[in-house]
């Protein structure tokens, strides 16, 4: 195969990798820019694989018919190890709290485009590309009529890092009361050191009024001298 086409088909891996993984990253994935465009690589340079080693095989039988018998290649055989393999990964991106799943879409995305890897690595152009601009359509549009029609509008998770427990929490309730927020659930999170200016954090999940914005409420809470971070979790 020729190196303009290696080259070709490894470019188009890191451009619908990292595509997909830009959408992953701009949520808080664990899973983000990086690892899907390594995934979509990955899965690539495997398909090459298979395909030079076809190409070598042909050569070969063609030079001496009787190695035929002997020379036998399975054009699925390595791809299957990547779409079962990439498994690991996904698995490193769910995580599950009080039973809430979270990352499930990360997974999913990881293990599509790993199979988006898989066929631009055999030189299937059209549905690779088809594939990659379907599943972008699939994390951005579908997520927004998730949010508008399936899921609570009003209910969502903030992450918060604070280095006085007391201090932060009395104003974010103070806060939070005023607006008509309500406090669904709180997540503390212990650290392992008992030093009391230690920075620690929490996940609260709140129910905002129709008329508010998360961004509103994200703002106002980042200017507590308490605060050092505060960001929407999202899936």
């Amino acid at each position: 195969m020729p190196l303009q086409e290696i080259g070709l088909r490894l470019l188009l891996a890191i451009v619908i990798g990292g595509v997909i993984g830009y959408e992953r990253e701009s949520t808080n994935s664990p899973a983000g820019f990086r690892t899907h465009i390594l995934v979509a690589l990955g899965a690539t340079v495997i398909s090459l694989i298979q395909v030079e080693m076809v190409n070598k095989s042909i050569v070969l039988i063609t030079a001496d018919p009787n190695l035929s018998n002997s020379l036998k290649i399975d054009m699925g055989r390595l791809g299957a190890q990547v779409v079962s393999g990439v498994g690991f990964l996904g698995a490193g991106t769910i995580i599950h709290t009080k039973g809430s799943i979270k990352g499930l879409t990360t997974a999913a995305s990881l293990w599509v485009v790993a199979c988006v890897g898989l066929a631009i690595g055999f030189g299937y152009y059209s549905i690779s590309i088809l594939a990659g601009i379907a599943i972008v359509l699939v994390l951005v549009t579908l997520k927004r009529f998730e949010n508008r029609f399936i899921t609570n509008r009003g209910l969502c998770k903030i992450y918060i890092e604070y280095i006085n427990k007391q201090e932060a929490m009395n104003c974010i309730e103070v806060y939070m009361l005023k607006k008509g927020i309500k406090i669904a659930n709180i997540e503390f999170y212990v650290n392992d050191t008992s030093e009391l200016d230690k920075i620690k954090s929490c996940l609260i999940t709140i129910e905002i009024p129709k008329a508010m914005s998360i961004n509103e409420v994200l703002v106002q809470c980042s200017t507590n001298e308490y605060i050092t971070q505060i960001y929407e979790l999202k899936e």
